[in-house]
């Protein structure tokens, strides 16, 4: 039986294997998904011994995202724009990288049924997770993307990516007040109970609000969001499943159902 599994550290909480093995159930693969724990300082090895024994593929979580694009042989056009990669492919003797996050957010935004063309979306945080979605977020052909972070700099290279990107830092961004339409929230302060460094007065102002973290209730920004009379929330369960597909699909050549599997996954969760 063909093998996948998804790779990170920590693993325990992913939901990856629920996700695939619901994909593989209801198109008829005949395959197994399971996940690795793997050492900080031994992603090659672990890799190289989850091939030996004959896995076709992996995804690739936290912190090994930048490790996995080094150890493809072939770098996808997603992967080689992110900077990273988060689904590895073993083939005829390849290794094939691909990042799925932005194209997986993407696909939650229409399944939202929200439309990025000629919006204003200000992104929290310029880390990996917001690197991973920016290229298929651009493609939407947004008005004007705004990178917000603690510090202007790690920000303000990812403003090479487009003239329609611009930088700013918490600090200014509070005191320029802004309106947006969609925000972001690529941070991962919503997993330790906190809000991103953002003023209630632009929060309030957005018509959609987007948490890349997801749990099993509504995360401390979107029942902030909510408490500040915003109707529009998700969080990132759907991103989840959305990229989750596009792995399959890179694995399978098959497409399943993500909208029926992420029905189950919500309902698993609560």
């Amino acid at each position: 039986m063909d093998k996948y599994a998804v790779l990170g550290n920590p693993i325990e909480h992913s939901r990856s294997p629920f996700i695939h093995n619901n994909f593989a159930k209801n198109s008829n693969q005949e395959m197994e998904y399971g996940k690795i724990l793997c050492p900080l300082d031994k992603f090659v090895e672990t890799v190289n011994e989850f091939k030996k024994d004959g896995g076709k593929g992996l995804n690739v979580t936290v912190p090994f995202k930048e490790e996995a694009l080094k150890y493809a042989d072939v770098v996808l056009p997603r992967a080689q724009r992110a900077g990273a990669g988060n689904t590895l492919k073993f083939e005829d003797g390849k290794v094939y990288v691909d990042n799925t996050d932005g194209a997986g957010i993407v696909w939650d935004f229409l399944r939202l049924g929200w439309v990025l063309k000629d919006k204003s979306i200000l992104i929290l945080g310029a880390g990996g997770a917001c690197k991973g979605i920016l290229g298929p977020i651009l493609d939407e052909e947004p008005k004007q993307i705004t990178i917000a972070n603690r510090t202007f700099e790690k920000a303000q290279l990812l403003t090479k990516q487009s003239s329609k990107i611009v930088a700013t830092t918490y600090d200014d961004l509070n005191i320029q007040n802004h309106q947006y339409d969609l925000i972001i929230n690529s941070t991962s302060c919503s997993l330790h109970g906190e809000l991103p460094n953002i003023s209630e007065d632009i929060l309030k102002k957005a018509t959609y609000v987007y948490d890349l973290m997801y749990a099993s209730k509504d995360t401390i920004f979107i029942e902030k969001a909510k408490e500040l009379g915003i109707c529009n929330v998700a969080d990132g369960l759907g991103m989840l499943v959305g990229q989750a597909a596009l792995s399959f699909k890179l694995w399978r050549n098959v497409e399943p159902n993500a909208t029926e599997t992420l029905e189950l996954l919500r309902k698993s969760i609560k």
